[in-house]
């Protein structure tokens, strides 16, 4: 959701001038598709031993009849950076990677760098960035964004496409184009997954930047992913599939893809000058290394079950609105226990009317949601905040995260990093102690309507438990303001040193954003 956008793009601005172009810099991409599973190497490895498949001969058969696949919860951000790099370091023969943000920060660089590493070993990557991000920068790392748009438009075994691309480059020409496109171009792709191999994927909340790996001294996200072996990665890639060759992503034309090979050495120079010189990396090898002992050690920490990974489908005039029609069919049938932690929370009428009839029914709901003061978009605020009362009302408890809470230090933060603040980016849900779901969707009209989104649906009593047990840890007084309504109708924030009856704020700016946003539309945001 972050809008504060500095990642990876093709910018042309750079790469083909900063004025319009005779010729536009980005062509119709031809077909493609995933690669089979891979059989060799670790990860095929990783999921004959996980998913209990036998070795017969020179022959593999599998004993895994049901489809089931071996999953790991993506609690730390530490975590999620380092087993991406396992994953990448691992690959043998394909890797693809879909992210709405990429930025060219320590973690952006790292990965990329790790990226590069593979396809010189032979391995096709692929990757799929949501233009939107190319709009706004810090000027402070045009220089390495571009960079990395260079060195990955260079390699012949890496293909870089667009997502819903502004056909001008130029900054006064995509301002153009937004104010005559708009409907179009306001349609983004949200999904985040990376797959390796066909045979592990991670999917959840998190974007390559790092305020999502606990790695930016102001501000870092608590986050949430899902790292699968086996057949949770086929499902993943045929979604990848969809959008690669979904008719919305545009590649690289032949000047540009020259003007980058000839700057390929120089712009790898500087990565690699960048990486060296980042205070952050302290825990995290810069070159690709053998990950074999931390995979046999999650052999004694995984869960298996069977998996559904959802989409949004791109369309000719849009997305499907799948994920939409998947929660507002599937929360309505819990029985027991609903556990929701949204970072974007506008359910509108409807979606309070479903947890109104939970409650009627006797199950339990507990919401999870930003606070004023750790929301990093003050606009969603501006309109969730007419929903703490209904919500309430309804029969949930609710919890809103608190920017210093303690899991800052030993979940969010990657040392040596010490952030000044953190705000909530997980979306995640526990139905029935027995069904976990782990994406990229919020629960608002953007998400809804708007944004293409991406959701693992994970059947395992296991995982399912430990995600509720990260979840009521988050929203312990320790870590977050629990919201409550008194016989007057009256609001108040409680946690364990602290009653307000003013919603919490990091001070007057973020107060009067919030007033400000109420006057524009919630699908904006």
């Amino acid at each position: 959701m972050n809008y504060r956008t500095n990642f990876l793009a093709l910018v042309m601005l750079t790469l083909v001038g900063c004025g319009s172009t005779a010729t536009a810099p980005f062509q119709p991409s031809e077909p493609e598709w995933a690669l089979p599973a891979s059989d060799s190497g670790l990860l095929s490895d990783m999921e004959y031993q996980t998913l209990g498949q036998l070795n017969l001969g020179t022959e593999r058969v599998d004993s895994m009849a049901e489809g089931r696949s071996a999953f790991k919860l993506l609690d730390r951000s530490e975590d999620a950076l380092r087993w991406r790099l396992a994953l990448i370091d691992s690959a043998t023969q394909s890797i693809d990677l879909q992210y709405y943000l990429y930025h060219s920060d320590s973690s952006g660089l790292l990965v990329t760098r790790r990226l590069l590493a593979a396809a010189d070993r032979g391995v096709r990557v692929r990757v799929i960035v949501d233009d939107m991000g190319t709009l706004a920068f810090k000027p402070s790392q045009k220089k390495l964004r571009d960079a990395m748009a260079a060195v990955m438009i260079a390699h012949p075994n890496i293909s870089l496409r667009l997502f819903n691309s502004a056909p001008n480059r130029s900054a006064l020409g995509r301002g153009w184009n937004f104010a005559t496109e708009f409907e179009q171009l306001n349609h983004r792709m949200h999904n985040k997954s990376l797959t390796v191999d066909n045979r592990a994927t991670i999917v959840g909340g998190r974007n390559i930047g790092d305020e999502y790996m606990g790695l930016d001294s102001h501000f870092n996200f608590r986050d949430l992913d899902v790292l699968g072996i086996g057949p949770v990665a086929r499902q993943t890639s045929k979604i990848f599939d969809l959008f690669w060759n979904g008719g919305w992503v545009m590649s690289p034309n032949a000047a540009v893809q020259s003007h980058a090979e000839a700057e390929f050495d120089q712009q790898k120079t500087a990565i690699d000058a960048a990486l060296q010189g980042s205070p952050v990396l302290e825990r995290f090898s810069l070159l690709p290394r053998d990950w074999a002992a931390e995979f046999a050690t999650l052999l004694t920490s995984i869960h298996v079950g069977s998996s559904e990974v959802l989409s949004d489908r791109p369309g000719k005039d849009g997305f499907s609105h799948d994920l939409f029609d998947w929660i507002t069919t599937t929360l309505p049938k819990t029985e027991t226990e609903l556990l929701v932690t949204n970072a974007y929370l506008i359910p509108e009428a409807s979606g309070v009317k479903i947890l109104e009839n939970l409650a009627d029914a006797g199950v339990e709901i507990i919401v999870h949601t930003n606070s004023l003061a750790s929301q990093d978009v003050p606009a969603v605020n501006s309109h969730y905040k007419k929903m703490r009362v209904p919500i309430l009302r309804a029969g949930a408890s609710l919890y809103e995260a608190r920017t210093d809470a303690s899991i800052k230090q030993s979940v969010v933060d990657t040392y040596p990093v010490s952030a000044k603040y953190m705000g909530l980016h997980a979306k995640s849900m526990v139905i029935d102690r027995r069904y976990s779901v782990i994406g990229s969707a919020n629960f608002d009209p953007r998400s809804a309507f708007l944004n293409s989104e991406m959701i693992a649906i994970i059947d395992s009593e296991g995982l399912a438990e430990e995600l509720m047990l990260a979840i009521r840890r988050d929203i312990s007084s320790a870590n977050s303001w629990e919201v409550t309504l008194d016989q007057e109708g009256k609001l108040s924030w409680r946690h364990d040193t602290e009653v307000t009856r003013r919603q919490p704020a990091k001070g007057l700016w973020q107060r009067f954003q919030d007033t400000l946003f109420t006057l524009f539309p919630k699908r904006l945001y």
